[in-house]
């Protein structure tokens, strides 16, 4: 090192974003992002899934984090956490100084497969998927989080994010298609875009899928 340099730079120039360290050792000893290092430092480096009885109150990351914004290349992502519940701010054509600030003004947590903008000072949470599926990014943001026990699926609208409502039939009847009438009664109703949820001949698959994915994020 040929001047003060912060741990925090030190591991990021390895190419590790700072919202995937949960715990940094130097000399065997906790610190923060923050401090500075020496030569002679040793330097010991934890992610979040590693646990570690000690130490857990230098723990440097939030768990059970329940709102996020997703970037543009993690539809799949977005609408599969949906599903199951969580609030998840997406918009396909937004610039990363866009997500930056949606993340910071609405405390969001950062989905993002670009390591580099992981990296930028003003994210405080965050995490990069590993894989290229939908189902197993899933998968690896519930158990990053550790959000298996606050799934509450088909509650909240896949288009727009917004919660949904119970609604009497009665109250959506004249938009209901003919066949639709007949065989449903019980409708969801989204409180942003109005788009109506029923148990239709998708629900079952939507089912199985759903238990898959909370089946193997226990795993």
């Amino acid at each position: 090192l040929t001047e003060k340099t912060s741990v925090k730079d030190v591991i990021e120039s390895c190419g590790v974003p700072h919202p995937e360290v949960d715990l940094i050792l130097v000399n065997g000893r906790p610190v923060s992002f923050e401090h500075g290092l020496e030569c002679s430092a040793e330097i010991e480096v934890f992610s979040v899934q590693k646990k570690s009885p000690q130490f857990k109150e230098n723990r440097l990351q939030r768990r059970n984090f329940k709102r996020f914004i997703a970037d543009g290349h993690l539809g799949k992502l977005t609408r599969d956490l949906r599903l199951l519940g969580f609030d998840v701010a997406y918009d396909r054509q937004a610039q990363d100084r866009q997500l930056l600030h949606i993340m910071a003004s609405e405390n969001r947590a950062l989905l993002t497969r670009d390591r580099r903008l992981l990296m930028h000072s003003i994210v405080r949470h965050g995490y990069c998927p590993r894989s290229q599926d939908a189902d197993e990014q899933t998968i690896e943001v519930i158990r990053r989080f550790e959000l298996f026990d606050s799934i509450a699926p088909f509650t909240r609208c896949l288009r727009c994010n917004a919660p949904l409502q119970k609604v009497a039939k009665a109250d959506v009847i004249e938009k209901l298609e003919p066949l639709t009438k007949i065989y449903y009664e019980e409708f969801r109703r989204c409180t942003g875009c109005g788009q109506i949820y029923w148990a239709g001949s998708h629900f079952s698959k939507l089912q199985r899928r759903l238990e898959q994915l909370r089946a193997n994020s226990q795993g």
